[in-house]
């Protein structure tokens, strides 16, 4: 299967070395290269995109501002020289964010990461869950702890960690809220604030802007109130 990306940067010379990039990979397919993102405004939209490596600071549009404009979203891959706007992006439930000079080596995983997403069938304009796996496997202390989706209750972010409460017990571990959801079917979890994902099976009550998991009032965040609502409300479990 063929990853259908584009290239959105200002800069003619990093877009040539993202393009450079892309050639190493069979499976990637580049579209094209845009200097703004308003010329290709029309192709995403088409749903015909799978991917697009984006900068940020360009004079025309922010590159965030942009993908804050769009319903339907492929994956966003941030490249910018910039480290600061990480936390802003990934709220924004970007897939990746790297920072130029982009390494080689930092480029494969990304693409590594992408191709793993795309096989298990989870794209963004489908958003079919990946059902293929009942459990994850998390770093915790050197070790790679399993746990199974249906002891899970709900995961904090903590900075730079984030923390996963299960039914055997809490586990801390270097990694981004954004990415643990991204890895969670999505049919089963969902992102209910920027420091929560909760299991929706594990809801006992939505009560105003919170609800209760395991006996502990978690709030929803008022950017994900309204799609929060409707589907818990309309989850059957």
């Amino acid at each position: 299967m063929k990853i259908k990306c584009i290239i959105i940067d200002d800069e003619p010379l990093a877009g040539e070395v993202i393009a450079t990039h892309l050639k190493e990979f069979s499976n990637m397919q580049l579209l094209g290269s845009y200097t703004n993102p308003v010329d290709a405004l029309s192709l995403i939209e088409s749903n015909d995109v799978d991917a697009v490596f984006i900068d940020i600071n360009m004079p025309k549009m922010n590159g965030l501002d942009f993908i804050k404009s769009l319903d339907a979203k492929p994956y966003f891959i941030i490249t910018t020289a910039y480290r600061e706007y990480a936390v802003e992006s990934f709220d924004l439930d970007v897939f990746d964010y790297l920072v130029k000079p982009i390494p080689f080596s930092r480029f494969l995983k990304s693409i590594n990461k992408l191709s793993q997403k795309m096989m298990i069938g989870q794209s963004t304009d489908t958003h079919q869950p990946a059902t293929e796996k009942s459990f994850i496997f998390l770093k915790v202390d050197k070790k790679l702890i399993k746990i199974k989706f249906e002891d899970i209750y709900f995961i904090e972010s903590l900075k730079d960690y984030i923390k996963v409460f299960t039914k055997s017990g809490d586990y801390l571990a270097h990694k981004s809220l954004s990415g643990i959801t991204e890895e969670l079917p999505n049919n089963l979890f969902l992102r209910i604030h920027r420091s929560f994902t909760v299991a929706l099976d594990k809801i006992q009550a939505l009560e105003g802007n919170s609800v209760l998991v395991a006996d502990k009032r978690i709030p929803i965040g008022r950017k994900y109130i309204n799609h929060a609502k409707d589907v818990i409300l309309n989850t059957s479990t």
